[in-house]
């Protein structure tokens, strides 16, 4: 068998630290926030979820690539989302024998640049250190003074707004349109798996745009409001905290994840702010603390709210932590029929311990 020799990649840092390995997808440059993803599966439903837009991936568990990408059941939107990739060791064969295709392909056609041969547990455990930053992977300039240089140009996270980039610019709706039960989401990066947990459950949801006024939403007359999941800044999304300041005047109840916790957490006076490193994985342990149980999470997010001013609001309750650090996971407003959680209960492909904030929104929707 004749054994092409793979092109060679170069990554370098913010910091001007370079990490040489051979390329993966397409041939190319292409930079972003650097952050790691500790799960040991679900690398396409990764890819492909709008809250890692404008992103680098590092994939901390060995083997990418082993077992083939499905082009429609493993999506969590239309297109894939993270501006590139990072691995240890890259599988151009795959094993299961329901796949489309190789992540090979899947990449090139989405035009995604990456990096292999890394030791990514050397590189997560700089960065877990150092603290995020941007970083630039090319595998056509490998000068890493050039490299640098054009890093430069990578806005950084911290006050970027892409919400409105990655949302839905036309609204949609989805489900049984005779459902008792009716969502207005407003979508500031929403995944499929979310929206098939509000339709298996009998829910008729209309996905909105990101910056679709208040009263756009409540013409539609719906039972409930859900806040999504999405990439950038919460702080630099003003649009989306007065939509969710108008809807808690009213009585109707209101639910937020991930992106959509920090919203109402800023609707409620809350301030966030930007991680040392983040939560993105599948493994996060969070105590309920109305119930005492511990939920293992997945979790895909870089800035969190100040746990102090949680405390020191009189409307606002405490709900869920995370064990490892003691950052907020859950609030609840007292006044409000109204929550949220900072992790993701839909988490597809796993784990499925939190689908009850699912009935718990829709028990509410019911009173």
């Amino acid at each position: 068998m004749k054994h092409t020799k793979q092109p060679e990649a170069l990554l370098v840092l913010q910091d001007g630290t370079v990490y040489r390995g051979l390329a993966l997808g397409k041939i190319g440059t292409a930079g972003g926030e650097i952050c790691f993803n500790t799960g040991m599966t679900g690398y396409q439903e990764i890819y492909t979820d709008p809250s890692y837009y404008g992103q680098v991936i590092i994939n901390t568990t060995s083997h990418i690539g082993n077992y083939g990408v499905l082009n429609n059941a493993e999506q969590e939107s239309g297109s894939v989302k993270i501006r590139a990739m990072v691995c240890n060791f890259f599988s151009n064969v795959h094993s299961r024998y329901t796949a489309d295709g190789s992540l090979q392909d899947y990449f090139e056609k989405a035009g995604i640049v990456g990096i292999h041969g890394v030791d990514t547990r050397q590189l997560v455990r700089y960065i877990r250190s150092k603290g995020v930053m941007n970083c630039i992977i090319s595998s056509e300039i490998l000068d890493p003074a050039v490299l640098l240089a054009e890093l430069q140009k990578v806005p950084d996270m911290d006050g970027l707004e892409l919400s409105s980039e990655v949302c839905t610019q036309q609204a949609y709706e989805q489900g049984n349109p005779e459902s008792k039960l009716r969502v207005a989401v407003l979508d500031l990066g929403v995944k499929k798996s979310i929206l098939s947990n509000f339709n298996q459950r009998g829910v008729f949801c209309k996905v909105f745009p990101a910056k679709t006024p208040y009263a756009e939403l409540a013409a539609w007359k719906p039972n409930g409001y859900f806040i999504a999941n999405g990439p950038g800044d919460p702080a630099a999304m003003p649009y989306a905290v007065e939509t969710v300041k108008q809807a808690l005047e009213t009585e109707t109840p209101l639910f937020g994840i991930c992106l959509g916790h920090q919203i109402l957490s800023l609707a409620s006076g809350i301030s966030t702010y930007k991680m040392h490193n983040g939560h993105r994985g599948l493994n996060h342990p969070v105590k309920n603390l109305i119930t005492g149980h511990c939920e293992v999470t997945s979790q895909n997010h870089g800035f969190a709210v100040k746990a102090d001013e949680v405390m020191d609001t009189d409307n606002v309750e405490l709900t869920h932590i995370n064990l490892n650090d003691k950052t907020i996971e859950g609030i609840r407003r007292k006044d409000k029929p109204a929550f949220s959680v900072q992790y993701h209960p839909e988490s597809s492909p796993g784990p499925h311990d939190s689908h009850y904030l699912f009935d718990q929104f829709i028990g509410m929707m019911n009173e």
